[in-house]
């Protein structure tokens, strides 16, 4: 049951937004924190640009032997300690707000992808894409409001100390805003091919972390092949390109910065030349050069919001990535509760499914009766899984309709639907820290002679029992082969089995004396209700009710296994007949 809690989640989020209101919203997600931080980073930008001409002031009251020199000097350390202390408070709630933000962007990512159908996740991303989009992209999408309120500190305090500059003697501003064309022009730049290399980036990254996943999963395969050092290879074979890159990006990121290094100091420079001969010429006093020179040092912080529009463009690229998968659609879910005690009626109207545009089921039409249980008889590829998933809901169709017990999957409440249809697979996923965990992982929370029965119908018991701690055995600690592990995937199923039990596949591991015990035990001693289940053996179809006959995406026949055996074609559906043959025939 594991598998099919996709479904069994918290509200789906709202429809995606843009790159605007993703990080918006990561701003207003924490709003006492960013308005802490842009207040404090606005009272520290108006220290800095004050700071100055009331430091102009106090010299020249100093050098003229002034009664108000001492209130300057206190107004100066002031504003020296409101500058330093919101700088302090700033650095210590951008992290918060940073930490906040990420893990608001990462709840709405993991709620978008656990809200979506398994089968649109992996159409669209690799795990190794997924997990860094949501760790590392997010990560630098959090960082956005903090970038943002601190570019418009970093902003801020620049043009005010340009208004300033003007305010205490315009001549000064004016050869000082002669250069601002041309840096803006080394800005614009940057902005536009620091982007493009941050996305490509970002993008060699996730292969990188895709292909590392792939190696790890088949690492045994490898190992086994000696194919160790070919893997390596593999999987570092896009370094070059991640390499080329970085240096692009670090390349672009130094050229901008080495432009406005030279193009500032030069304006800098030109500014305290013309303030000498001002000072020279009587225009300005000693105190007014000393705000000059601040001043022109403040307004040169333009240069450095470079290092701000990285950022910035970082978190842009990134918030991209993450809002991919925000607009993964979440499955809809309606509210109708399922008839009280239903059999189990599964019925398909004209159900078609497309897997990359392409037909797996075409119109079909089934009717399973409550209470029976059908199997899925078909060559690879006719369908047999995409009808499993869309009959239990672990998929919608893309046309047509399934109901259960008369009510339509896409109208029933989910609570409901994971309640009352269990499922097995081929290769479950085992959760939880130990062996009884595992088995009661699920929409409910079966007592521990349920588990243990279920556990005995599904042929689990004695393997269990062989083990040092038994039920209690830590589960990452106990190697379990691959018959085993469909065991208790089985067991599972068991112990939530509802009105109708779905098995894609679920005893494809097992031995043939196991897979006949699993069988009767299915129809004896789980819980009554409606079974469909995948068959690729004779004996798993000749125990069925009735089979229903997959060719190439439509039901070719419904009926019961022996009915059917006298046709050639559906005899060869079974690529190797196993020991049930005769009796089954």
């Amino acid at each position: 049951m594991a598998d099919t809690t996709v479904l069994d989640t918290p509200t789906a989020p709202p429809e995606p937004p843009g790159v605007r209101n993703t990080l918006g919203g990561a701003l207003r997600h924490s709003p006492g924190r960013a308005v802490t931080v842009l207040v404090f980073s606005i009272a520290s930008a108006v220290a800095a640009v004050a700071l100055p001409a009331v430091l102009g002031r106090t010299v020249d009251r100093l050098l003229a032997r002034s009664p108000e020199a001492p209130q300057q000097v206190t107004l100066c350390i002031v504003l020296i300690c409101v500058e330093v202390g919101g700088d302090s408070v700033v650095a210590l709630a951008g992290g918060g707000l940073t930490s906040r933000s990420t893990a608001w962007l990462r709840r709405l990512g993991t709620i978008r992808l656990v809200s979506a159908f398994p089968h649109q996740v992996a159409e669209r991303f690799a795990p190794g894409d997924t997990t860094t989009r949501l760790t590392a992209n997010a990560a630098g999408a959090a960082a956005a409001p903090t970038t943002v309120v601190g570019a418009f500190a970093a902003l801020l305090t620049p043009v005010g100390a340009l208004v300033a500059l003007a305010l205490l003697d315009w001549p000064l501003a004016l050869v000082f805003a002669a250069g601002l064309p041309l840096l803006a022009l080394f800005l614009r730049g940057f902005t536009r091919t620091s982007s493009d290399s941050v996305s490509r980036y970002q993008g060699v990254q996730a292969d990188m972390a895709q292909r590392l996943m792939e190696s790890l999963a088949g690492a045994r395969t490898i190992a086994a092949a000696g194919t160790t050092r070919r893997e390596r290879d593999r999987v570092l074979a896009p370094l070059p390109e991640l390499d080329a890159q970085g240096r692009r990006m670090w390349r672009v990121y130094g050229q901008a910065m080495a432009s406005s290094s030279i193009l500032v100091p030069l304006l800098i420079t030109a500014v305290l030349a013309v303030a000498g001969l001002r000072l020279a010429a009587g225009a300005i006093t000693v105190g007014a050069l000393l705000a000059a020179a601040r001043y022109a040092s403040l307004a040169a912080g333009l240069g450095a919001i470079t290092g701000q529009i990285n950022s910035l463009v970082n978190s842009r690229t990134a918030a991209t990535r993450v809002i991919d998968l925000l607009a993964l659609p979440a499955a809809r879910s309606g509210q109708r509760a399922l008839p009280e005690g239903g059999p189990g009626h599964l019925e398909l109207r004209q159900v078609t499914v497309l897997r990359s545009g392409t037909p797996v089921l075409r119109a079909v039409d089934l009717d399973v009766p409550g209470g029976a249980t059908m199997a899925l008889v078909g060559r690879s590829g006719s369908g047999k899984s995409a009808l499993a998933a869309v009959a239990g809901r672990l998929r919608d169709p893309d046309g047509g309709h399934v109901l259960l017990d008369g009510v339509p999957l896409t109208e029933a409440d989910p609570a409901d639907l994971r309640r009352e249809i269990g499922y097995a697979f081929e290769r479950p996923h085992l959760f939880g820290t130990t062996i009884g965990d595992a088995l009661a992982f699920g929409p409910r929370t079966p007592r521990a002679e349920d588990i243990e029965d279920a556990a005995r119908a599904a042929a689990a018991d004695q393997f269990i029992e062989r083990l040092p701690h038994s039920y209690a055995a830590p589960l990452a600690h106990t190697p379990l082969s691959g018959g085993e592990l469909q065991r208790l995937g089985l067991a599972r199923a068991f112990s939530h089995a509802g009105r109708l039990l779905i098995l894609d596949d679920a005893t494809s591991s097992l031995d043939s004396v196991t897979e006949h015990r699993v069988g009767r035990a299915l129809v004896h001693h789980v819980s009554p209700g409606t079974r469909l289940l995948v068959a690729h053996r004779v004996s798993s179809a000749a125990r069925a009710d009735l089979v229903a006959w997959l060719d190439d995406g439509r039901v070719r026949a419904v009926a019961p296994h022996h009915a059917l055996w006298d046709d050639p074609d559906y005899r060869a559906v079974f690529a190797a007949p196993d020991t049930d043959v005769e009796a089954a025939g």
